[in-house]
């Protein structure tokens, strides 16, 4: 398989926190101590140290959350919509928009993506509203490109709405998503509940800004970006416009739910004209307050980039100034949202993962202490365990008691404050750090352990298995709105999930439990005909292969059961030439991608763990000694690896992420738990291939 080259890209590093944790004076031996070491010891106590190094003196790590230029593109098409736009910040995300741009004049979803029309058009009016000249060099590949690929009218409704907000489209030509939506019963059909919770925070301040339809003067016009024929071609209200589904329909045509829903929509266009009044102002008061009761306390909405810029427009088309402090505190969070690089350019996070990233930052030392010597009561994995105490969600705020409104409060947040909105997969993550943590007062381990797993058991979906957010969050009515072309909508199970909440249960006592058993039999029934598992909300079978296979084990199924043997032998038949793992983003649309794609050191630890899970089998040794001496070779200076290959998961097939953290927090949980396993391995070098 041929990986497809592109550009270098800046690495982002995280600089070390103030008053962080050095790896120095903890008792282990120091560098003169080390000359003979193994080198698969010696490359886990490197990465550990430098894991320790980026811990915040407050006991938390984060680390950047990368994703593609639209997030700095659509900061500043909201300064100059609210007119704050600066010069200093335009210039910043000018430099970084430039900087991801494809010798074709595109810029793609990822690193080594292919372009993408509504991420080329967005960064493409971002570098002009940055006084970049139509004229220069890349701005002409990039209008050709866009012209190539069908124009402003085969982009997503996502870029058509920032193109509506300045004229440079009709509000008339997309799909309408009315306030009275607001008003629909909880469990009714369509109702912002049938929604993922992402969805459903930016579904709602969107309602607001359609029903008012505002348009600011454009700074400049799109001309150079006309197709020909381009009206001809411009979707009708309630086509998606991105490519053959935003061609109408010729000849006879089966009434289905898309045809039903576009003929809704030309009704609503009508109604938008000649709105029940009181009606109308109702909804919109119920979608205001319904925004201001889920802004968290730092400012943020949702957590995520998306809600956040919807509802600071929303909110101020609604009357509230910039000076109020519902929207101070909103662009507070962006900014917080902003990671300034060392070229000078700045990169606008989707969002922030400390939560995650500590609970697998404190696994990966635990697993790592039989060789770097850090003990499960070390002050800087206490430190850690305090700071997810303090971070657990004890009120029931939450969305998920709309569908549980007798389950008591518990989990825990992706991000610093997003109490609205707690999941299962960092919950799971979460216990089983505090769990792997001596803690000085055991009993308060002991009391968010009961309090989670009976909130973890209230969120499982009737057929056994776990979503992220919602329990049975399933509907297959919402992707046939008009509406529905920005990714996943819903949060059904899935298997990483699904086993990352089976693995904790085990560990807590509860593999015997019921409603375990039916969480292992939802995994067993989802395995792929290959052998692996889909990864949701990482890239892709492997991680979801990785993340089942210990699940499975911790709960009781035996190495010999034949699912194990089976996804155990699809990860043997991926290994690559050179002993790692890689997996392209492709595979989520094209299955000859499973398991294929450059060596990365995240999805090759996520393949080791897989298989260390999968019994002492000579060739699963083998394979895993060549992966761990991988990584070794691979390594860093400074203990860590590159890995520019985004292999986190947003919305699969339509946004992705590159965890920072992720090159190195999974290599040092994978070694560790190789070298704890059986430190006889690290000792037996087989003959690696050219």
């Amino acid at each position: 398989m041929v990986i497809s080259a592109t550009p270098e890209t800046v690495e982002h590093t995280v600089p070390e926190q103030a008053g962080s944790s050095a790896a120095a004076g903890r008792g282990r031996p120091g560098p003169a101590g080390r000359g003979h070491e193994d080198p698969l010891a010696r490359a886990l106590r490197r990465a550990a140290d430098q894991l320790l190094s980026r811990q915040d003196a407050a006991g938390w790590w984060k680390f950047d959350l990368e994703s593609n230029t639209t997030m700095d593109a659509e900061d500043l098409l909201l300064r100059e919509f609210l007119g704050i736009r600066t010069a200093s910040v335009t210039a910043a995300s000018a430099l970084f928009i430039r900087g991801r741009q494809l010798p074709d004049g595109s810029w793609p979803q990822y690193f080594q993506g292919p372009g993408d029309l509504s991420v080329t058009v967005e960064s493409y009016i971002a570098l002009r509203l940055a006084g970049d000249e139509i004229s220069a060099p890349h701005l002409e590949r990039a209008a050709a490109w866009i012209r190539r690929n069908g124009g402003i009218p085969a982009t997503r409704v996502f870029t058509r709405i920032w193109l509506a907000l300045f004229g440079w489209w009709r509000w008339e030509d997309l799909p309408v998503l009315p306030p009275e939506i607001m008003l629909l019963p909880a469990r009714a059909p369509l109702s912002i509940y049938s929604f993922g919770s992402w969805a459903r925070q930016t579904i709602v301040p969107l309602t607001v800004v359609f029903a008012l339809r505002p348009v600011r003067p454009a700074p400049f016009d799109l001309a150079e970006l006309s197709v020909a024929g381009e009206a001809s071609k411009r979707p009708a209200s309630g086509e998606n416009g991105t490519g053959a589904g935003a061609r109408r329909r010729r000849g006879p045509v089966r009434i289905g739910w898309k045809e039903v829903f576009r003929r809704v929509d030309a009704g609503l266009h009508r109604y938008h004209h000649h709105p029940i009044g009181p009606l109308r102002r109702h909804a919109l008061r119920v979608a205001e307050q319904w925004i201001i009761a889920r802004q968290e306390a730092d400012g943020c909405f949702g957590g995520i980039q998306p809600p956040a810029v919807y509802s600071i427009i929303a909110l101020h088309l609604l009357g509230y100034d910039l000076a109020h402090p519902v929207l101070k505190a909103a662009f507070a969070a962006l900014d917080a949202y902003t990671v300034a690089l060392p070229d000078g350019s700045r990169m606008v996070e989707a969002s922030q993962s400390p939560v995650w990233d500590t609970a697998l930052a404190v696994n990966a030392l635990v697993e790592a202490g039989a060789v770097t010597g850090t003990e499960p009561d070390d002050p800087a994995l206490v430190r850690a365990a305090d700071w997810l105490l303090g971070q657990e969600i004890r009120d029931r705020r939450g969305d998920w008691r709309v569908n549980h409104p007798d389950l008591p409060a518990g989990g825990w947040a992706f991000e610093f404050e997003n109490d609205t909105y707690p999941d299962t997969d960092d919950t799971a993550e979460v216990l089983l750090a505090l769990r792997h943590v001596r803690h000085p007062d055991p009993a308060q381990i002991d009391a968010a352990t009961a309090r989670t797993v009976t909130w973890l058991f209230g969120l499982q979906s009737r057929d056994g298995g776990w979503g992220a957010y919602d329990s049975d969050n399933t509907s297959t009515l919402v992707y046939e709105i008009p509406f529905g072309d920005f990714g996943a909508l819903t949060d059904p199970p899935s298997a990483d999930v699904t086993a990352h909440v089976v693995e904790i249960l085990a560990e807590a006592g509860f593999a015997q439990d019921a409603r375990t058993r039916r969480g292992v039999a939802w995994l067993l029934r989802h395995q792929e005909a290959d052998g692996s598992w889909y990864g949701r909300w990482g890239v892709n079978h492997i991680y979801g292969t990785g993340s089942v296979l210990p699940a499975l084990v911790a709960a009781g199924v035996e190495p010999t059961h034949p699912a194990v043997r089976r996804a155990a032998d699809w990860l043997l038949s991926r290994q690559n030439v050179d002993g790692g793992w890689g997996e392209d983003l492709r595979s989520y649309s094209d299955p000859r991608w499973r398991g294929q794609g450059a060596s990365t050191a995240s999805q090759t630890a996520w393949a080791m763990l897989g298989l260390l899970a999968a019994g002492p089998r000579p060739e699963v040794a083998a394979a895993l000694a060549r992966a761990a001496h991988w990584l070794a070779d691979h390594q860093r200076p400074d203990g860590s690896w590159d890995e520019d290959q985004f292999t986190g998961t947003g919305f699969p097939g339509d946004f992705y992420l590159n965890y920072h953290g992720y090159r190195l927090i999974w290599p040092v949980l994978a070694l560790g738990r190789y070298l704890r396993t059986n430190p006889s391995r690290s000792r037996s070098v087989p003959a690696r291939d050219a």
